[in-house]
């Protein structure tokens, strides 16, 4: 150490866990099964828009646990890039675009360069680069405790020290070695099974205390996570995420990480520097969260509730005079079957053509359906409006918004 600040990798130590009574393990195990199964749950076509929910769901509680409370109607505006004319409200809205655009990014990015390695300090400094070109001005300047403004550079690791509460990070200077041994200890391409779960969650912690970049460390790490669950196939094709855990217990999941930010408690706390007792807290609170977290998401996935949920809310706009009836049924069969060609509609709904096609024109107006072309097959929306019908406590009671 120097002056308080790490500078050697060996006070990185441990970078796993010891499990003497095989929790993590178990942990571990339930995790596979039950993301394995979660991703079965719907039709693969309609998968896609949960998947596209899942993000901004995930944009909306990364940066809630940065204290920037952002509605998920202001979210869906950005995507369409539909922005608020005050200055706070729009610089939130595309700080929530960013993150989903980066996080869809990153899906790619492994699809399509699959010997990625998502622990090395070239994808992390992507990462950082790619979500701070698209942040506003505003948030590109972090004020030190000393007063003095800081600009932040998208892409580029600190040069300066800092103080993150009570913890001191590695050096600048050391930056470099620190996070060479993070990609080698924690590549998931070197680890199997169970190793690669608890992995993704000591590694979460080991980013955050690294602490690589002036600003956005939080973020990229929580990206990183979501990439690093992604490598291992243990995202249930993207239909949950740890973000939502956290952010509702946000005051746990801060104590958990600076917990495990502590020197090693005695000669009964292992051999490295750090604590292993910590670390294993850590592990165990972040693998009880993803578990949470996937059987949440496979409960409002479950056929027969999803179903009923949608006519529930079709039947609130029938009687508003919003929709016709036979809505409910066409809604119901789309989510079964992915997508339905628009030429079976009238069939299905028992229906003229010409009737059938304004029943489709008032979903299409609501974006209950979506279709990726003008003549297309039509598929299940999921906008903001219907979100707290269609996935109840999916945001925190009080932001779930219902329809006008």
């Amino acid at each position: 150490m120097e002056d308080g600040f790490y500078t050697r990798i060996s006070e990185m130590e441990p970078l796993m866990p010891a499990d003497p009574a095989g929790e993590l393990g178990d942990l571990a195990i339930e995790v596979i099964r039950k993301s394995a199964g979660i991703s079965a749950a719907v039709h693969p076509v309609t998968r896609r828009g949960v998947v596209a929910l899942v993000r901004r769901m995930n944009s909306y509680y990364s940066n809630l646990i940065e204290g920037h409370n952002t509605h998920p109607v202001d979210i869906d505006r950005a995507m369409r890039e539909d922005f608020s004319k005050d200055p706070a409200k729009r610089a939130k809205q595309l700080e929530s675009k960013a993150h989903v655009e980066v996080q869809k990014l990153i899906e790619t990015h492994i699809v399509n360069i699959p010997e990625t390695v998502i622990t090395s300090m070239s994808f992390l400094c992507w990462v950082h680069k790619e979500f701070y070109e698209r942040m506003p001005e505003e948030y590109l300047v972090v004020h030190r405790s000393d007063g003095k403004a800081e600009k932040v550079i998208a892409g580029k690791m600190r040069d300066l020290e800092v103080r993150v509460g009570g913890h001191l990070p590695p050096k600048a200077e050391y930056l470099c070695t620190f996070m060479k041994r993070f990609e080698e200890g924690y590549d998931p391409q070197k680890l199997k099974g169970l190793s690669q779960v608890i992995a993704a969650a000591a590694s979460h912690h080991r980013l955050a205390w690294i602490h690589p970049f002036l600003d956005g460390n939080g973020r990229v790490t929580r990206l990183m996570t979501h990439a690093y669950l992604t490598k291992a196939k243990i995202d249930g094709h993207g239909l949950w995420t740890v973000s939502r855990g956290f952010a509702r217990n946000r005051e746990e999941y801060l104590t958990s990480l600076a917990g495990a930010d502590q020197p090693r408690r005695g000669g009964l706390d292992g051999r490295g520097n750090l604590t292993q007792a910590g670390l294993l807290g850590f592990c165990k609170f972040f693998l009880k969260v993803a578990i949470d977290q996937i059987d949440f998401m496979s409960g409002l996935l479950n056929l027969d509730g999803m179903q009923k949920r949608i006519q529930a809310a079709v039947d609130r706009q029938v009687s508003f005079g919003e929709l016709k009836p036979e809505a409910g049924r066409l809604l119901r069969d789309v989510f079964l079957r992915g997508e339905i060609p628009r030429g079976e509609i009238p069939a299905i709904i028992g229906m003229p053509e010409r009737s059938a096609r304004r029943v489709v024109s008032s979903l299409f107006e609501k974006d209950y359906l979506v279709s990726d072309s003008e003549k297309g097959p039509v598929m299940l929306g999921f906008p903001a409006s219907m979100v707290g019908y269609y996935f109840p406590r999916l945001y925190p009671e009080g932001v779930e918004t219902i329809l006008d």
